[in-house]
């Protein structure tokens, strides 16, 4: 079995970023967009992080999932207003518990080997066994799903394990690994057995991972044309962690991409430069449930919220641009995109708190801070570093607020494999402040429901029956006729306070000297290079 930690992370421009969207954003702006394009340019994007191990069957983490993006390629391609492009597909069929996929011709390894229509169907088969450990079974392959591939006629045929409302987005966008390398998490973990439009090249963890491009890759969406002009000959993903620096060296033109989010955002944006916006949460609290955790009581997750200015925090957190979320559902093709929250968001009311927390049996002592049963009311909210000054300003305020309400509480701001490994290994936070990010609201369901860490990736330990009744009901329904059903879900979740988003931002990845679309990373076909 492959090990889930430290692996899994949680991106949303600090959290989990699974999404299955294609063609991102609009772009806008700027440099680049009216220049000359050029062949044989060297992409360069920066990563605020190391992103640890590449292999696609066992990680979640966002940095690591967008440099996939660029190795392994996919069934077919979701693009932003939900329609299906051909990936390794050219023809397909599905509903809730069956999907038949017609492959191209002439698809091939990153060696030049063919890649068949049986090794596809042993990626699904591989990831729908619950005995591989992978955490992306219950999120995009129901548990239990098996795949079988006729290789004369070129089909890849799909039984899912479960109904799922969303079985062509989901299992149709998984990265495809070479047959070669479905069993060797080693090479996997490096990169190998690429079958997208580049390949691993160099590796140095915690400098640059530098890709090259395949000539024989044609199989981009639809008519994609692989000797367009402007098409990247390498990509070098670079780690630097400071976005000034970052924002620096997309200013001076030594990097070609970086994702900026905190105050450089708006240097970037006056000086004209290509970017693309990607609605996401940055503000969202979720709450350890395991026994023995004062969390675990839904007076105490009740008081914890009310005790916080959350209008406040949402602006300091978007550096003034957040926005109040609808749901936790934010990325496209986001199918269900009904207000399902509006009637959840507390109001700000201190004094409220202090008397829930009263009631639950927890006194204020002569330091001030609140005891039960001689227990003192002791927590830690953990929190991803990539959110840079305002994720530390915003974790400041709700210190704060907690410790004005009695409660001895530490804030840690970690990076993305320490908080993979506190999630999903050590089990020691109470609150965690890294969001979820998301396209499908079946992508949610294994976070907030199922086993726990190791055996599942319900790493909060929530056991919510309203939720599962309504996620079963949901998922026998095709796409958006569960709707109603997935928003009943989701409100089961704010209704015990399992989880409470409250800021979204539109996140901005910029560039110079070239443009591309984004949806869950960078699409790698869409990159243009220029002058």
């Amino acid at each position: 079995m492959r090990s889930r930690t430290p692996l899994i992370a949680l991106l949303g421009a600090a959290a989990l970023a699974l999404t299955s969207c294609a063609g991102g954003a609009p772009p806008s702006g700027g440099d680049g967009a009216d220049g000359v394009l050029a062949d044989g340019k060297t992409f360069t994007s920066v990563i605020s992080t190391d992103p640890g191990s590449l292999d696609p069957f066992v990680t979640v983490m966002s940095v690591a999932r967008s440099i996939d993006r660029f190795l392994y390629a996919r069934l077919v391609e979701v693009l932003e207003d939900g329609s299906i492009a051909s990936g390794l597909a050219d023809s397909w069929e599905a509903d809730t518990t069956t999907a038949t996929f017609t492959l191209r011709d002439g698809l091939t390894c990153e060696d030049g080997t063919p890649l068949t229509a049986t090794d596809v169907a042993a990626n699904i088969t591989h990831i729908g066994d619950p005995a591989n450990g992978s955490p992306l079974i219950g999120l995009q392959v129901q548990p239990g799903t098996s795949a079988v591939g006729d290789d004369a006629a070129g089909t890849v045929t799909v039984t899912s394990g479960r109904p799922d409302s969303f079985l062509l987005e989901n299992v149709g966008s998984i990265s495809i690994v070479c047959g070669t390398v479905i069993d060797d998490p080693d090479a996997l973990a490096k990169g190998e057995g690429a079958t997208g439009m580049f390949s691993m090249s160099e590796l140095v963890p915690n400098s640059q991972y530098t890709l090259t491009r395949r000539d024989d890759f044609t199989w981009g969406p639809d008519d994609w044309d692989p000797t367009q002009k402007g098409l990247p000959d390498s990509v070098v993903f670079r780690v630097v962690p400071n976005e000034t620096t970052a924002t620096n060296l997309l200013l001076s033109g030594e990097v070609n991409a970086a994702l900026v989010i905190g105050p450089d955002n708006k240097r970037l944006k006056d000086a004209g430069l290509f970017h693309t916006e990607i609605p996401t949460p940055v503000g969202q609290f979720i709450f350890n449930q395991a026994e023995g955790r004062p969390t675990a009581d839904q007076d105490v997750r009740e008081a914890l919220i009310a005790a916080l200015d959350l209008d406040q925090m949402r602006q300091v957190l978007g550096s003034g641009a957040g926005t109040v979320p609808t749901g936790l559902v934010t990325v496209s093709p986001n199918p269900c995109r009904a207000d399902v929250l509006a009637d959840f968001l507390p109001e700000f009311d201190a004094e409220a708190a202090a008397a829930a927390l009263d009631d639950a049996g927890w006194k204020a002592g002569s330091d001030g801070v609140r005891t039960k049963d001689g227990e003192k009311l002791t927590l830690r909210m953990i929190y991803s570093s990539q959110l840079g000054d305002a994720g530390n300003a915003s974790a400041e305020l709700a210190q704060a607020a907690w410790k004005d309400l009695g409660v001895d509480i530490t804030v840690a701001a970690v990076d993305s494999p320490t908080l993979s490994e506190t999630l999903f290994s050590t089990g020691d936070w109470d609150i965690s402040a890294a969001p979820l990010t998301v396209s499908l609201p079946s992508m949610l369901v294994p976070f907030y429901s199922g086993p726990n860490p190791p055996d599942g990736t319900n790493f909060a330990s929530i056991d919510n029956p309203e939720y599962t009744a309504a996620v079963t009901a949901a998922s026998a329904k095709a796409g958006s006729e569960g709707c109603d059903d997935w928003g009943a879900a989701e409100q089961a979740l704010y209704a015990t306070t399992s989880v409470m988003p409250y800021a979204n931002i539109n996140r901005s990845t910029f560039a110079t000297k070239a443009t591309f679309t984004e949806g869950d990373g960078i699409d790698p076909t869409s990159i243009r290079m220029y002058e």
